[in-house]
Parts: C-alpha cells; structure tokens; sequence
C-alpha cells in the first residue's frame, strides 16, 4: 500500500481534506511543530522529515503545506509531490508579498487579526457555504499565533527556486490568495479558490484518483 504525507495550509489544518477520498492508500497528516525563533524554512522543513518514516513517499501539501513539502523533498527521495493551491518556487509568490516581505511589513502584522473570521477571510478562501464558514472560523480560531507569524514570514521571504520533474500542480481559477496568474499550473479546477479541497472535493477526488495512480 502506498503511504501519503499530507500537509495542511497555513490557516487550515487536516478538517479541510475530510472530504477527500483516499480509500487504499496509507494516510498520515504531518503534525505543524513549534519553529524555534528565527529558524530557517530549510532547517523546519529537515525536522518534519522525522515524521516521514516511509520510503519513497507520495507527498501532498496544500497552500504553505506545497512549499514546506518540496522544502521536506530536499531531504528525502520522493515518488511523487502534488501540490493544491500552492506555489513551486518564490516566482510563482505574488510580487506584492514578496515585496511586503522586503520591507518587512508582516513584522508589524496582527496575528489576532488574521485570527479572525469575517467576510474578508471568507472572501480570501472563496467559500460561500454556512457549513464550510464554521469550519474556517473553527480552523483560526484554534491556529497558533506564534506558528502563523513564523510561517507568514517565511512565506513573503521565501527563496526557493529548485522544482522537480515530479511534480504535479493543481489549482483553482478563482484562487484569491494565490492568484492562477502568478502560477504555472498542471490542472486547473474552473471556480476553484483556496478552499477547493473543500468546496470542490467532487472534481479532486477524481483528479486524485488519476494523479495517485
């Protein structure tokens, strides 16, 4: 049986891949630990691996959990990475991001402010279903704040640039967080947000089940 590594989002964590369908395969979401301050995105990335006990393992990450994934690649030898609404290398990070992180705006940013669930934080997400809000709203509000600053920065500062021939790249057309028109994308799921393991589970299991195979 093959075993997937799956990691979360920066403001998700494993509740949003609950409607995907990995029947026959051997699942593990990498668990978040606490960064030590200041610490690199690479030397992070080197400590998960201890959670990858597997050889040759399939990784999925969706959003940051993309980036931290092909950081983890770095280490380990790896069948396969298929990345949802993420980013490949810094190039496919919005400009204006990376410009905040120049000037180093996501220093002075509240992360009890992007705690918080409202219409903004719906918007950003794309999800427009009562059922799929509470579950954002449940999602922040149990996020570590100390674990949202570091991964912001890490996120506006990024520098990779190494990409791997197995690599498969899946993303929405109606991203707001990660705009479609930053990225080079494999397939592109028409109406999808930065929600889209959600609130379009139907048309990824179906590209998962090809993808996986």
């Amino acid at each position: 049986m093959k075993h997937i590594y799956i990691f979360s989002g920066l403001g998700v964590d494993e509740r949003v891949f609950k409607y995907l369908d990995f029947t026959g395969f051997d699942v593990t979401f990498i668990k978040w630990i606490k960064p030590d301050e200041n610490e690199r995105i690479e030397d992070y990335a080197k400590r998960l691996t201890a959670q990858i006990i597997t050889p040759i393992p399939i990784l999925i990450g969706l959003s940051f959990g993309g980036m931290m994934a092909l950081e983890v690649a770095k280490y380990l030898e790896i069948e396969k990475i298929i990345l949802l609404a993420s980013a490949k290398t810094y190039k496919e990070v919005p400009l204006y991001y990376r410009w905040a992180g120049c000037l180093q705006l996501q220093k002075i940013l509240s992360s009890k402010l992007l705690k918080q669930h409202n219409f903004l934080s719906d918007w950003f997400f794309g999800i427009k279903e009562k059922e799929h809000k509470i579950m954002l709203s449940e999602i922040l509000n149990d996020l570590d704040r100390d674990f949202l600053k570091w991964a912001i920065d890490k996120i506006v500062c990024w520098k990779n640039q190494t990409t791997y021939s197995n690599i498969i790249h899946i993303h929405g057309d109606n991203d707001h967080i990660l705009p479609l028109q930053c990225i080079k994308s494999d397939i592109v799921i028409k109406g999808g947000g930065h929600f889209m393991t959600v609130n379009k589970a139907k048309e990824l299991n179906e590209i998962l089940r090809v993808t996986l195979a």
